[in-house]
Order: structure tokens, then sequence, then C-alpha cells
């Protein structure tokens, strides 16, 4: 997405529904990641100006919480975990297949934005381990060549 694609519009009604409350930095970030897919710096200056926030608090609240993205992702977002359990049952080789797979390098995204490949430490399901995530489908006892195959069937 290119800064003259942004429809900067899009972010009207965010702001009027939060016109009113004090301190939604938090929800309003995430309703434009919602909408975007990510938060463009566009985005973000626009969020600033409208809000009074400043700009660097903004990018404070990015940057310190996981769940935001100042870069496009993937539509299908992989997260492979790599915490103790995972890792000794596997996550290591599991990465390097599906990033050789899908041509990809973790915590990066594919030129056509179809897959962002992502490590997480813990995804609390030790037990299934090695776990990946899929658009927020969890798979347990993961082999490379089924994830694989299932990756490779996501439109």
């Amino acid at each position: 997405m290119h800064a003259t694609s942004i429809d900067l519009t899009l972010l009207d009604p965010i702001l009027e529904e939060f016109k009113e409350q004090k301190g939604a930095v938090i929800p309003i970030l995430q309703r434009a990641q919602d909408v975007y897919g990510y938060l463009p710096k566009e985005v973000l200056s626009t969020i600033s100006k409208k809000t009074k926030v400043p700009i660097s608090r903004l990018y404070g609240v990015v940057t310190f919480y996981s769940q935001f993205n100042l870069e496009r992702q993937g539509r299908h977002i992989v997260r492979v975990c790599d915490g103790t359990a995972c890792h000794v049952r596997g996550a290591p080789q599991l990465i390097e297949d599906i990033g050789n797979a899908l041509n990809l390098k973790p915590g990066s995204s594919d030129p056509d934005y179809k897959y962002t490949l992502e490590i997480v430490y813990c995804l609390g399901s030790c037990g299934l381990a090695p776990v990946v995530v899929v658009d927020d489908v969890v798979y347990g006892k993961v082999k490379s060549e089924d994830i694989i195959e299932k990756l490779n069937e996501l439109d």
C-alpha cells in the first residue's frame, strides 16, 4: 500500500466514536489497525493531529505493544512458537521448513503479502508442542509437511 492509496477518511468514524473519551489511544489504534491492516505513518500522523495526542506518544504505544504493526502484514499471519517446549520438540526445524517453503525469513512478509511469518515465544499450549497459529487457528503437534500443505491451500 503506497501513501497515495491510503484513504484517511476511514479514520473519521473511529475518531468520532472516541472523541469524548480521554485516554482512548489504544482502542483508536486497534480500530485503525483493523481498518488498514497496520499503522502507516500517515495514519498515525492523522490520529495525532485529530486527537491532539503527540505522535511520540502514539509511537511509544505502538512500539511497546506487540499487537501493533508499523509494517504491512500478509493476509495470512503464521506464528510459530519457539518457546521451550516447542523448541525442544522441533520448532527450529519447523521455522526453517516453513521459511523455505514460503521463501520467507522470520519477521517478514512475502512480496505479494500473502504470508507473514512470525516467531513467538509462548502460545500457552505446551502440551501440543510444537504449535503453529495461522490466522488465529491453532495447530498442535505440527509436522512441517502438514502445515506447509495447509498454508499452500490458503487463498
